[in-house]
């Protein structure tokens, strides 16, 4: 048996810098009203006796809890087989810790999960949520929304409600598709198909778009849907050499698909960038780095997409624009830039 190690408290530290509780409990909540001298004192004692506020104590009378709960729209499978959800969270993480606030992770496997995340959030456990992979028919947003709850989305969510505009972090989904598709038609491909993302999602369509684009609306058989995975990225590759054996370029929805599409091209004896040119989009290392042969891809700074979505979140407000002006509530959307990344796929 090991003898239970009593904790200080705010008497003790009160006893020690010879001040009142009172003035103790407000230098540790961080009010006004302490002369400088004073709180010193007060610090000085708080470290000496190793003082720890009690989170729940503190949150009654600042009515902060810090901490942010950050809400993934994937089942847990997906999320952790996908380096994009890493570098998001490691970006978020980053930004949280600097300010002393920790992160909740909430998932949601299906449909009967979104009942319990909602009441989590409307529970008072956190002070606000990040969100993002958000499906076009998920019910999330409208259920945050009643929860009252400061959220940013990463990625542009799909509001039809009418309801307020909602504060978000995108990448040039549309524009980067574009640059991809362009450069594949400079190298002299014209039969280039394109393997979507889900299209239940806002960065797929966008995709699809950028794509549509360029080859201005194209052979529709040239286009085939996937769900942004390595397993769906072979399967729509298979699909579309069944249906076009003359596609000369592959541009897919993110490098996981890319990935796919390259192990079914290898199978089926095609050369990569010989006879299939083949880019992807996301530029997640290793993977990009790692394929075979190195993948040209769209680069997005997927780690700064969550860094700045905390750092909106504890700002309060929408930020800065593109272009680096200061942030406009009737402008509640910050879209980064995309780079082509160009290696030896294409």
């Amino acid at each position: 048996m090991t003898e239970a190690v009593s904790r200080p408290t705010l008497e003790a530290v009160a006893a020690r810098a010879g001040v009142s509780r009172a003035t103790v409990s407000r230098v540790v909540n961080g009010s006004d009203g302490v002369r400088e001298p004073l709180a010193a004192r007060v610090r000085q004692a708080v470290e000496e006796l190793g003082y720890v506020p009690n989170q729940a104590a503190r949150s009654l009378v600042t009515r902060r809890h810090d901490a942010v709960a950050v809400v993934i729209a994937e089942p847990e499978a997906r999320v952790f087989a996908d380096p994009f959800f890493a570098l998001q969270l490691r970006g978020i993480s980053k930004e949280l810790t600097a300010h002393d606030n920790q992160l909740v992770l909430l998932l949601t496997e299906g449909r009967a999960d979104h009942a319990r995340v909602a009441r989590y959030l409307a529970g008072g456990h956190v002070d606000g949520a990040l969100v993002f992979s958000l499906h076009l028919d998920d019910p999330l947003p409208g259920l945050i929304r009643n929860a009252g709850l400061p959220t940013v989305f990463g990625g542009r969510p799909d509001f039809r409600d009418g309801g307020p505009a909602p504060v978000y972090v995108d990448s040039d989904n549309r524009g980067g598709a574009r640059a991809a598709v362009r450069h594949l038609k400079d190298l002299g491909r014209t039969r280039i198909a394109h393997i979507t993302g889900a299209l239940d999602q806002t960065s797929a369509v966008d995709r699809l778009d950028g794509y549509r684009d360029v080859m201005g609306g194209g052979d529709a058989r040239l286009v085939v849907e996937s769900d942004f995975t390595p397993g769906g990225g072979e399967r729509a590759m298979r699909e579309l050499l069944d249906r076009c054996p003359d596609v000369d370029a592959v541009f897919a929805a993110n490098d996981l698909t890319a990935l796919g599409a390259l192990r079914v091209l290898r199978e089926r004896g095609r050369r990569v960038p010989d006879d299939v040119a083949v880019i992807g989009f996301d530029d997640v290392l290793p993977v990009a780095e790692q394929c075979d042969p190195p993948l040209t891809t769209v680069r997005q700074d997927i780690e700064e997409m969550g860094r700045l979505m905390a750092r909106l979140l504890l700002r309060g407000h929408p930020g800065p624009d593109p272009a680096g002006d200061p942030g406009d509530p009737a402008r509640p959307g910050v879209v980064l830039p995309t780079t082509l990344i160009r290696r030896a796929s294409a």
